[in-house]
C-alpha cells in the first residue's frame, strides 16, 4: 500500500507532507450551524467535530515480527475520532489534525 502525500506551499516553497508509520492526516468536517428545530447556534457555542476526512495515510506500523501491517483507513474515508484525538496542525491556512490510527474509532460507510 503506498502512501499518499499531501502538497502544500511551506514559505513560498512546494513541500510534501506523508504521514509516517501508523499516522493519519485529517480535515474536520464541518456541522451544521443549525439545528433540526431551525435555531442558528452561534461559533462560539459550537464544539469542534469529532467526524472527518481522510486526507493522508502514512505506510503502516509494525507488528512484533517486523513486517508492515497496512492500515484499515485509507484516502477519503469518512472517520469518526475522539474529542481531544490527534496533534492539530495548520498547513495552507487549514487546521488539520494528524492522529494514530488507533484514535479512530470507526470509518462512516453511507
Amino acid at each position: 500500500m503506498s502512501a499518499k502525500k499531501l502538497n502544500f506551499r511551506y514559505r513560498g516553497k512546494k513541500m510534501n507532507l506523508k504521514p509516517l508509520h501508523d499516522r493519519v492526516l485529517v480535515e474536520r468536517v464541518e456541522q451544521e450551524d443549525r439545528t433540526k428545530g431551525g435555531i442558528i447556534i452561534p461559533d462560539t457555542a459550537q464544539e469542534k467535530p469529532m467526524e472527518g476526512k481522510v486526507i493522508s495515510v502514512g505506510g503502516g506500523a509494525r507488528n512484533e515480527n517486523g513486517k508492515v501491517v497496512a492500515l484499515d483507513v485509507k484516502k477519503g474515508d469518512r472517520i469518526l475520532f475522539g474529542k481531544w484525538s490527534g496533534t492539530e496542525v495548520k498547513i495552507d491556512g487549514k487546521e488539520l489534525l494528524i492522529m494514530k490510527e488507533s484514535d479512530i474509532m470507526g470509518i462512516i460507510v453511507k
